[in-house]
């Protein structure tokens, strides 16, 4: 069982995890953490008792060649992020990338990204879309939110909500007040909530409700061709 298995956990209700990947995490040889902290929390909930290292964009650079040269001496490990899917605008690249040049195999479960229960209920069309993760802070922000403008197909986000509400402003100054978006926040959790309407309406919640959680902006595309 000498791979690695790249293992989705929950984006926030604990439950929201499936029994293969409770059972890899017990039987791996360890686990590489975003977080070593908050994936104890998961690990103590199953009951789960493993070694565990941290594995984050600060340290991925330096600790690829460690960890792929353990799998190649026979080892198994489970690679997760804080929540969701690894490699979803989270670390997890750049060892998978790594393993596959060393012909280490990798397994990916199945499993939870917060994106997509977003997209199902914000009610836009999910027969075509695109995932974008966070836009740029600052260099070709300007130019990419003019691309998403003119793209007829729908499109995801993430923010932190400190950028929400400059994000849907800057939205319609590029797509107009009128464009559809939906914005979800703290998926699975206990004050899960979508906000539906145009941009303009949407921003004039966020103006008058402080944004706090985790977001996922749905926007819809330029169906004016």
């Amino acid at each position: 069982m000498s791979k690695l298995f790249v293992i989705p956990t929950p984006v926030g209700n604990l439950e929201d995890i499936t029994l293969r990947a409770i059972r890899l995490l017990k039987e791996v040889d360890l686990i590489l953490a975003e977080d070593t902290r908050t994936t104890q929390i998961l690990l103590k909930h199953y009951d789960i008792h493993n070694r565990i290292y941290s594995h984050h964009k600060f340290n991925e650079h330096q600790t690829v060649e460690r960890f792929t040269a353990l799998i190649e001496a026979g080892q198994s490990i489970a690679l997760v992020s804080d929540a969701g899917t690894p490699s979803i605008s989270d670390p997890g690249f750049l060892l998978v990338r790594a393993c596959i040049q060393k012909n280490i195999e990798v397994e990916c479960l199945p499993g939870a990204v917060a994106f997509i229960p977003a997209l199902v209920v914000s009610g836009l069309p999910s027969d075509r879309f695109y995932f974008e993760g966070f836009l740029p802070v600052k260099k070709g922000r300007r130019s990419r939110l003019l691309e998403i403008a003119s793209d007829e197909r729908t499109a995801v986000f993430y923010e932190s909500p400190y950028r929400l509400l400059k994000t849907l402003v800057q939205l319609s100054e590029t797509c107009g007040l009128n464009r559809l978006v939906s914005v979800s926040r703290e998926l699975s959790k206990r004050f899960e909530e979508t906000i539906r309407g145009t941009l303009e309406e949407v921003i004039r919640h966020f103006t008058t409700t402080k944004p706090k959680g985790e977001f996922v902006i749905v926007l819809q595309g330029n169906v004016g061709g």
